[in-house]
């Protein structure tokens, strides 16, 4: 693959993925539109996060292709295969910072692990990166002693810090309040920014992050895509689905249908509790 030039549009051709000999989702098609904010949406065990480790390039499709740039990463040589995944820059969801460095010593830790840069030139772009998310005071603190929000803002300064053209983002404000909800959203606006050409990939589960970021919107069901279009497309969608899942109201099928408690334990609980 060329170096890049312009921002990558990410196809997925009739994919299928899964693990073993689960499908989880098949015929998958759509397109990821290059230097926009996608955010990808679904119920809990829908295969967001699937679908996420296969475009990353973590696992292999069973089916069907993911093109970046019209070149499918699965058929590029290995060389090549290593070296696109290199430039992708990936926010986990506990930003998974290495308990044993620093903060500064994390967010550099792509640089001193794949060039030969020096320490001190190292450690000057991980505070640039730094600063861009507000943590240049807490270089030198441990994780332990940072709070989860600034852990994540840590883990998005870590998965910049190479300037990647591709940023993918796993619920990255998942266990968050909703100020530091805010302000995660507000950050991937700067990326966006400061990065125009980077394509940013986002999922989550928080409808109000969707909403203040997104350009572009999945919403992925029973294994296949449900949605693909702009945020205000989905607002206006009138498919009966789409509406519940917008208005988060419950199906009328999520019922409880048995006694909560069997009779013969509720009774042995009472004479445990009244002994």
């Amino acid at each position: 693959m060329s170096e890049q030039h312009s921002p990558w549009d990410i196809r997925l051709e009739h994919l299928r993925v899964g693990y073993g000999n689960r499908i989880v989702l098949d015929n998958i098609n759509a397109v990821i539109p290059g230097g926009k904010i996608t955010v990808i949406l679904g119920e809990s065990g829908c295969g967001k996060s699937t679908l996420l480790r296969h475009i990353i390039g973590l696992s292999r499709p069973m089916e069907g292709h993911i093109l970046y740039g019209g070149q499918d990463l699965f058929a590029l040589p290995e060389r090549q295969f290593r070296r696109i995944r290199r430039r992708f820059g990936v926010l986990f969801q506990d930003g998974a910072l290495l308990g044993s460095l620093t903060l500064a010593e994390n967010v550099g830790l792509p640089l001193s692990e794949h060039t030969s840069l020096s320490r001190s030139i190292i450690r000057s772009a991980a505070l640039r990166t730094l600063a861009l998310v507000g943590l240049e005071d807490f270089a030198d603190y441990y994780p332990n002693e940072l709070s989860g929000g600034m852990k994540k803002r840590g883990g998005l300064a870590r998965a910049i810090v190479t300037e990647p053209p591709v940023l993918f983002c796993d619920e990255p404000t998942s266990g968050l309040d909703p100020i530091n909800s805010a302000q995660m959203d507000q950050l991937l606006l700067d990326m966006r920014v400061a990065y125009p050409d980077m394509t940013i990939i986002v999922v989550s589960h928080d409808l109000a992050s969707m909403e203040r970021i997104a350009d572009h919107v999945l919403v992925l069901r029973e294994g296949h895509v449900a949605f693909a279009g702009s945020p205000d497309e989905l607002q206006h969608s009138q498919d009966p689905y789409l509406r519940r899942f917008m208005d988060r109201e419950a199906s009328n099928e999520a019922r409880i249908a048995a006694t909560p408690t069997n009779p013969a334990v509720r009774e042995a609980l009472d004479a445990w509790l009244e002994g």
